[in-house]
């Protein structure tokens, strides 16, 4: 059973609900979300809100929101978590160990390890989380299943922005086979934000949309990313035809 059990928001606390993030159409009329599982992804078209959503999440465990765990210093001034104020999160029990890996961050994130290595109190130790070695010495896709698979083996909850940003398909079947062996363990939750067909395709996963409004649990099938991606495999000529017509 998943540790986070439901994410509350106290709209009671928001002065002007037409200013951004609090104007994010799929939030603004829930009280809450529940996590049933241990694995949930959500979904929806860009500037829909995922990424704010874990953020503010990200956030309330403790973690850095660009990215790392509890004790991260990688911060960015720039950050809006207007959103992380109004949110409560739920535990049983209260799980403190984690991560929070963001795709758009994940470079500044491999410098920051590159700078703790640095330190002569740290050195190279501080690369053993990371499969040994600094993160940019690694293709961007290697480097973010080395984090995967040598820093999420603890008991957790790991948040994912976005993480097939940096995975070729083959990889994220991988990327899949890895929250298997996680969530098999019962060490592990994951919610994860993704456009990602084959992500989302984690069986008995729940998967919510930020397209509807208010927000909802939908099926795989009914996700516009299978729908579409089915279509056009299925239907690539006409597809290119229409796309390409004077």
């Amino acid at each position: 059973m998943p540790y986070l059990k439901e994410i509350k928001f106290m709209w009671e606390k928001v002065k002007k609900l037409e200013s951004y993030p609090f104007n994010i159409k799929s939030l603004q009329n829930i009280s809450s979300i529940k996590l049933n599982k241990n694995v949930t992804f959500f979904v929806g078209e860009n500037g829909s809100g995922k990424s704010t959503l874990l953020e503010a999440i990200a956030d309330n465990c403790g973690f850095a929101v660009k990215g790392g765990g509890r004790g991260s210093t990688l911060y960015s001034d720039v950050d809006d978590l207007s959103l992380s104020s109004i949110i409560l999160l739920s535990w049983l029990p209260k799980i403190r160990s984690g991560f929070f890996l963001r795709a758009e961050t994940f470079f500044d994130f491999a410098s920051y390890i590159d700078e703790l290595a640095q330190d002569p109190m740290e050195g190279n130790e501080a690369y053993i989380p990371y499969g040994g070695k600094s993160l940019h010495r690694q293709s961007h896709g290697e480097a973010f299943l080395s984090l995967l698979t040598n820093r999420f083996n603890s008991r957790g909850i790991y948040i994912l922005d976005e993480p097939e940003s940096a995975l070729s398909p083959q990889r994220q079947l991988a990327l899949l086979r890895i929250i298997w062996q996680l969530e098999k363990s019962g060490k592990a939750q994951f919610l994860i934000a993704t456009h990602s067909p084959i992500l989302m395709a984690y069986p008995n996963a729940d998967i919510y949309s930020l397209d509807e409004t208010p927000l909802k649990a939908i099926n795989y099938e009914d996700t516009q990313h299978y729908q579409v991606t089915k279509d056009f495999l299925n239907n690539r000529e006409r597809f290119l035809n229409e796309l390409f017509q004077e």
